[in-house]
């Protein structure tokens, strides 16, 4: 029997709408709503879409949405300069980075820029995102094999630690894992597959192990198609549950967004803040 869909989109749709109502209700209350600053740097069309979408949401959901765009060739300094601005902005509630940067800006030390008050991405969204789509399968997580295959300051080290927060065993497999041929066996022990690489089909459903949850955040292009990190038909044979991509991880990653930076507007109105 094939594996069950976990759609994103289903469950982003449901968050929305309780969002939807939290902010109706703080503008009520309020006067004003959140508003969400992101930072865009060039003209990265990857970016430019998801950005895009991101807008979109925030506008059905009701949050204020302001995109602060710079040419490629900003320096380092001056991009500190800019989110320190944002940062003194008491009617900015939230700020993100848009991804990537140019490759001669450091991206560490533009975050650690940010106000941590401030930061929509202080819990990390695809994180968040990956942990709804595994709760919503009703499984526990505690003491069962979780394999992340990347390990990503952004993404895969993230999902990590969430998988420890709920005490999965947490295995972390990566470039020297596959170079020493072991990365098979890791993969066919999984209980919880989390895959974040961003190369296409990297992970051979024939790998995985039955019965398995598998978590696809990959998003490439090939052709004119859009694919995961997994081999999604032969995997889909095999696990129990697993996500589509597109259609999984992506939607909910922008719905984590939206919800921490109307959690942050909270915090910021609490009495003595």
């Amino acid at each position: 029997m094939p594996a069950r869909l976990l759609n994103g989109k289903a469950l982003a749709e449901k968050i929305k709408a309780r969002l939807r109502r939290e902010v109706a209700a703080i503008k009520k209350r309020c006067g004003r709503v959140p508003l969400l600053s992101v930072i865009q740097i060039g003209r990265d069309k990857a970016a430019a879409v998801y950005i895009n979408s991101q807008e979109r949401i925030a506008k059905q959901i009701g949050i204020g949405y302001r995109i602060v765009r710079f040419g490629s060739l900003i320096s380092q300094e001056n991009l500190i300069r800019q989110i320190e601005k944002l940062n003194k902005d008491k009617r900015i509630t939230a700020i993100m980075l848009g991804l990537p940067l140019p490759k001669r800006l450091d991206l560490r030390q533009a975050l650690c820029s940010i106000d941590p008050k401030k930061n929509v991405e202080k819990i990390n969204p695809t994180a968040s995102a990956v942990m709804e789509l595994l709760i919503s399968t009703g499984i526990s997580l505690f003491g069962r094999e979780a394999v992340v295959v990347g390990h990503g300051d952004l993404v895969g080290k993230p999902i990590a630690m969430s998988l420890l927060d709920k005490l999965a065993t947490v295995t972390v497999c990566h470039i020297g894992t596959a170079k020493r041929g072991n990365l098979r066996t890791h993969i066919g022990h999984a209980e919880i597959l989390v895959v974040a690489v961003g190369k296409p089909n990297i992970i051979k459903g024939s790998w995985v192990k039955r019965g398995s949850i598998v978590v696809d955040v990959g998003i490439n292009k090939v052709g004119d198609k859009i694919v995961g990190d997994v081999e999604f038909e032969a995997a889909r044979r095999r696990a129990s549950f697993i996500t589509p991509v597109p259609g999984g991880v992506g939607p909910l990653t922008v719905m984590m967004s939206m919800r921490n930076c109307v959690e942050l507007f909270k915090k910021q109105m609490r009495p003595g803040r």
